[in-house]
């Protein structure tokens, strides 16, 4: 047969999540080949790009829409498990999980919409549109596709270790251009808990200015009361530049805050961490390249 959409995978893939336990990504596209009787040479198809399997690429979109639709989650790096209301789901007995289907949950539907106050058009890609461009829809596709990447490489810095989180700043503000070799930086990060500074990294190469460093593993939403130990900090330290990053989200008194003082402080909240990750490539890797070409005018110009 031939290999089915990703939305033909979703339900199939949910009940071989249905005993509740961990399964790693990997079995679960075995267990689905061989619910599906494909073939050796179904198995082989790449996508366009040639850098991964077709079906492998389509069941880990299915995957990543029941994540978003909280239906499973992500236990650890490349495994997941089934949660209370994707047991529900079964439980109902549906005929088919699509996009449609979907739109019942509320975190898929702000996961669709995506950041209100970018007021992005969310629609999943079609090959043939009336009212957008190629250039639009795969724009848009490049987007969604991002969105999806950061949102699960969040996820995956929340799970880390503190010690872990640390040398992943370290790394990130080395590929920023800060701290000098990623040695020397690494050097003066490690110095937790030195009243309220988490580490001092170097400005520049030269080490002519330093930027101090709160760095919080963290669910909750960071407050003004953080923000104004933090500033506290660097008076003491008589600094005036400092950088607090946290994988939650900064509340709109903290930012006032922040903004109000005369200190240069610049708050990194999750969903900024992991652009930024994604931009330096930290903790991600590059799958495909594409090129967006043009004729150019000036080579055809004397003919």
């Amino acid at each position: 047969m031939s290999i089915p959409d990703f939305q033909t995978l979703m339900l199939p893939l949910l009940r071989a999540l249905a005993d509740g336990q961990e399964h790693a990504i990997r079995d679960l596209v075995n267990h689905l080949a061989t619910e599906f009787q494909l073939t050796e040479a179904e198995l082989s198809q790449l996508i366009p790009s040639g850098k991964q399997p077709l079906f492998y690429n389509r069941v880990g979109w299915a995957r990543t829409y029941l994540v978003k639709a909280g239906l499973l989650e992500m236990t650890r790096r490349a495994t997941y498990r089934i949660t209370a209301r994707g047991q529900q789901v079964l439980a109902s007995n549906p005929p088919r999980i699509d996009i449609q289907f979907l739109e019942q949950f509320p975190e898929y539907r702000r996961f669709r919409e995506g950041d209100r106050d970018q007021e992005r058009e969310r629609e999943f890609p079609q090959r043939v549109s009336p009212d957008r461009t190629p250039q639009e829809l795969l724009e848009a596709a490049y987007q969604e596709i991002r969105d999806s990447l950061a949102q699960e490489l969040l996820t995956l810095v929340k799970q880390c270790s503190p010690v872990f989180f640390e040398q992943l700043v370290v790394e990130l503000l080395v590929k920023m251009g800060y701290g000098g070799s990623h040695r020397d930086a690494a050097r003066a990060v490690g110095q937790v808990g030195d009243e309220g500074i988490d580490g001092v990294i170097d400005e520049d190469r030269l080490g002519l200015d330093r930027i101090y460093i709160q760095a919080k593993r963290w669910d909750t939403v960071v407050g003004r009361p953080e923000i104004q130990k933090f500033a506290g900090a660097l008076m003491g330290k008589r600094a005036r530049k400092g950088v607090f990053i946290t994988t939650a989200s900064f509340s709109e008194e903290a930012r006032r805050y922040a903004e109000s003082i005369d200190y240069n402080i610049v708050l990194i909240d999750g969903k900024r961490l992991a652009d930024l990750m994604i931009d330096y490539n930290v903790g991600v890797t590059i799958v495909s390249t594409y090129h967006l070409k043009r004729i150019d005018s000036d080579y055809f110009g004397n003919e």
